[in-house]
């Protein structure tokens, strides 16, 4: 029997983020409603071009088919559409074989207030003013931004990148360091070592990712020839002994990561053009520069780091 939707790791993805639809956007907003509408309704059985967010939705879908019976997790649209414009959106869903059966068109409207209606544990959009309403009003969400994708490796498995402060973590470390300046920061957090930070925005989606880590290792003990589907990181601009505060507090929630980069001043990019993830998340728009190729970088507006 499959997992009633209350205990599914659910995402909410909206059009924009799962497909392009830039010239459409385009037309919506030189001709208007009218003209947008009528160029969906032509166009409705034209398959949509894949968005920044494609490839981590059909890689999330995946993990159902390795827990076949259970079904553990879903995607649900969240969309700005109308149901009759909708329906090119679904096509192209059903085009690409993507297991979404469920959807919100809320014609114009921010669809951010059902999110707990379906138990959603991230939602992903690139309207800013969605996202940010819907951390606001305490759920966890990231802004995709513009990021082109146009490789695909051929493998099955699912990376995800996390920045530590403001992500997973609350913002209270990040507080210190922009107002007492580096030297107080590594006191601070010294001191600190053993007080578990408190949960940022993307906690609770990380700590139900971890869940599936432990999954996959229980399968790799039983069987060595099988090939693990998930691959978490945290890349964090920390570095000794500030490092020791951030293994802790994943110690206290429980849960465990499959990288840790503690890189000090040296730039993201680095390790991001090498691992590859299919998301990053990160509070601060200078670490998310978009000449990276090929890795969708997702803006989590969170903190001090997005307060002026």
């Amino acid at each position: 029997m499959k997992y009633p939707i209350e205990k599914k790791l659910v995402v909410g993805i909206s059009s924009n983020a799962l497909f392009d639809l830039a010239k459409e956007d385009e037309i919506f907003q030189k001709e208007g409603l009218g003209a947008y509408k009528k160029y969906q309704t032509e166009k409705r059985d034209v398959v949509l071009q894949k968005g920044a967010a494609f490839h981590f939705v059909e890689r999330f879908l995946n993990i159902n088919k390795v827990y076949t019976e259970e079904k553990p997790v879903e995607v649900v649209l969240l969309s700005r559409n109308s149901p009759e414009t909708g329906m090119r959106i679904y096509n192209s869903i059903q085009h690409y074989g993507l297991d979404i059966q469920r959807a919100v068109f809320t014609a114009g409207e921010s669809p951010y207030s059902y999110i707990p209606a379906f138990n959603i544990s991230l939602f992903l959009s690139t309207n800013e003013e969605d996202v940010r309403n819907a951390l606001n009003a305490g759920f966890a969400a990231g802004r995709i931004l513009g990021t082109k994708i146009t490789e695909e490796d051929d493998t099955k498995e699912l990376r995800l990148a996390f920045d530590f402060d403001g992500v997973l973590a609350d913002d209270e470390a990040e507080k210190v360091y922009k107002e007492k300046g580096l030297e107080a920061y590594r006191q601070y957090e010294k001191e600190h070592r053993d007080v578990a930070l408190k949960p940022g925005p993307l906690a609770d989606f990380f700590k139900k990712i971890s869940y599936f880590q432990k999954m996959e290792s229980e399968k790799l003990e039983k069987n060595p020839h099988y090939t693990k589907i998930l691959k978490t990181a945290i890349i964090t601009a920390r570095s000794a002994p500030a490092h020791e505060r951030a293994i802790h507090t994943l110690g206290e929630w429980g849960v465990s990561v499959d990288e840790m980069f503690l890189l000090g001043g040296v730039e993201k990019k680095r390790v991001l053009e090498i691992m590859k993830p299919h998301l990053y998340f990160d509070d601060q728009l200078v670490n998310l520069d978009e000449t990276i190729q090929n890795i969708p970088l997702v803006h989590i507006p969170f903190g001090i780091a997005n307060s002026e």
